[in-house]
């Protein structure tokens, strides 16, 4: 993990936090999270969040650096909020800061690789499996770690049907876990 952002994030970024009038934590997700935290080795033009704090600050988010806004305009990229996902259940006990210090108010924060990988799973789109196939082979995912996390902490709440859930697990294990 980079102590700063990577270009073209890093000037985005800087000019998102200059435009901040208070202190905002995002909690990433998606692809933003894999290649910032875990070194995807893919672009992105979308920085998706989960959460924010203080709640009230996504308004101003979305109008300072959402799609559409002058700062997306102007950097090609642009903060989302996911409007639905699934993430386990104690998540953000398990947050990375992003870029400590670098920034005045602004504060991201991702998933351990773990619960990044699992907020893939309801989506299970190319993209998504390879993500989870980077985390796996790069952050050496143990494949019991990730099914107990998904029993304990995500089944009971997880977006859809859980018997199907239940498949795309087994099937990521089997596919991307044996290449390690």
């Amino acid at each position: 993990m980079s102590p700063e952002p990577l270009a073209p994030w890093k000037a985005f970024l800087e000019d998102l936090d200059s435009l901040l009038a208070e202190a905002v934590q995002l909690h990433c997700i998606g692809g933003f999270a894999v290649v910032a935290a875990y070194g995807l080795p893919r672009s992105t033009n979308d920085l998706d969040y989960f959460s924010i704090q203080p709640y009230d600050c996504a308004a101003q988010i979305e109008t300072t650096a959402g799609r559409g806004s002058s700062l997306a305009q102007k950097h090609k990229m642009y903060v989302q909020r996911v409007g639905v996902a699934s993430v386990p259940e104690s998540y953000d006990e398990r947050l990375t800061e992003l870029y400590p210090g670098h920034f005045t108010n602004l504060r991201l924060f991702v998933p351990d690789p773990y619960d990044l990988a699992l907020s893939k799973l309801t989506r299970n789109a190319e993209r998504d499996r390879e993500d989870v196939r980077h985390l796996a082979k790069t952050c050496s995912l143990d494949p019991d770690v990730l099914r107990d996390r998904y029993q304990k902490e995500m089944r009971s709440i997880v977006i859809g049907d859980p018997l199907q859930h239940d498949a795309t697990l087994e099937f990521w294990i089997e596919a991307y876990f044996s290449e390690r």
